[in-house]
């Protein structure tokens, strides 16, 4: 079954579980840009709902098991007020989701959406911190590894490329549309080394065979550009104040990032 066959029929079971409950679907991620790539990227789908209880999620086990044994992550579930009042929280993601998002059922409650760009930068410097810390962590328990350290930046460039976007946005840029355009942009403003990246790419999207790449070197290049990104918006962000910070911008989990298939970020 194809993809839109099958966000169709996942569509036709929530709206039977839920029945009037159900106020929205949405289908957010790269699955809802031109750069999906199938091996790599998954399904993700976000729901609107009234009410929210033990009943009501009841209702909803069917199709999100259904769609989950069919390899994708299980819907995420928001009422219309938790979505509305979590702008602050979900900064990024929902940046991301009123810029590229596809209504398959119902309103298009993302429209009007006000998110806190204040926040949106201190997400930003957070993720990025964190992020390079995750990835040091699986680097160490396998330096010498070249298959595992080639899986670990296949697994994890979606995610540096989205908080590569992130950044141009938070330093007053307008990102490019693409992936690699976004590297391109974000090498020339903070003055690192794009390739590694573009190499990673080529890999994922099946222009260059894992076996022609040297890992190790590939690694050096892809997490010196990492740190002297994450570095270089962090001198920079705080050169540059943000009138009215408010709410918590502590850590949260981030169940709204769009997943990638054997992610480890």
């Amino acid at each position: 079954m194809r993809a839109d066959q099958q966000l169709a029929e996942l569509v036709s079971r929530l709206k039977k579980g839920a029945e009037n409950n159900l106020l929205s679907v949405i289908l957010y991620g790269s699955a809802a840009t031109d750069e999906f790539q199938p091996k790599h990227s998954d399904l993700n789908v976000l729901c609107i709902m009234r009410e929210l209880g033990k009943e009501e999620l009841s209702k909803l086990h069917a199709a999100s098991t259904w769609w989950a044994k069919k390899g994708h992550p299980a819907p995420l579930f928001f009422t219309l007020n938790e979505l509305y009042r979590s702008a602050d929280v979900f900064a990024i993601e929902l940046v991301d989701i009123k810029a590229a998002r596809r209504i398959l059922y119902g309103e298009d409650v993302i429209a009007s959406l006000h998110v806190p760009m204040n926040l949106h930068r201190v997400h930003v410097e957070r993720e990025l911190r964190n992020n390079t810390l995750r990835l040091r962590q699986h680097y160490v328990m396998h330096p010498t590894d070249s298959r595992k350290t080639l899986e670990l930046m296949l697994s994890s460039i979606s995610t540096f490329v989205a908080l590569f976007r992130h950044a141009l946005i938070a330093l007053g840029e307008d990102p490019p549309p693409t992936k690699r355009a976004t590297v391109d942009r974000l090498g020339s403003v903070l003055g690192f080394d794009p390739s590694p990246f573009h190499t990673v790419l080529d890999i994922r999207e099946g222009h260059k065979r894992e076996r022609d790449v040297d890992a190790q070197t590939t690694f050096d290049k892809y997490l010196n550009g990492i740190t002297k990104a994450t570095e270089e918006v962090d001198r920079r962000l705080a050169l540059v104040p943000a009138n009215g910070q408010e709410g918590n911008s502590g850590r949260r989990p981030n169940i709204l990032v769009a997943e990638n298939r054997g992610g480890t970020t």
